[in-house]
């Protein structure tokens, strides 16, 4: 599963969510995704992570060996943004 096909399943499942899907290994397996979405807000941590994780299940299932995840409203992604090189 290419970096794109995870970057439309993640905004097709989250509402008015961005993603931003990175491959710094260029390996197709280790893969980083930065998650900007209004429905994160009052939601704790491990609820935004688990909500961007379900729908990708059938993804680590055949291809994805490991996501770093990073989830944020966009108040905080407007914040903290360039700590991520964005």
């Amino acid at each position: 599963m290419n970096t794109d096909h995870i970057k439309q399943t993640i905004e097709q499942n989250i509402p008015n969510a961005t993603a931003h899907v990175l491959d710094p290994m260029n390996d197709g397996q280790h893969l980083q995704a930065f998650v900007v979405s209004p429905a994160f807000d009052g939601m704790m941590l491990i609820k935004q992570h688990q909500m961007v994780m379900q729908p990708l299940t059938k993804a680590f299932a055949t291809s994805v060996h490991a996501l770093a995840l990073k989830t944020f409203t966009p108040e905080k992604w407007a914040a903290e943004k360039s700590k991520y090189g964005f």
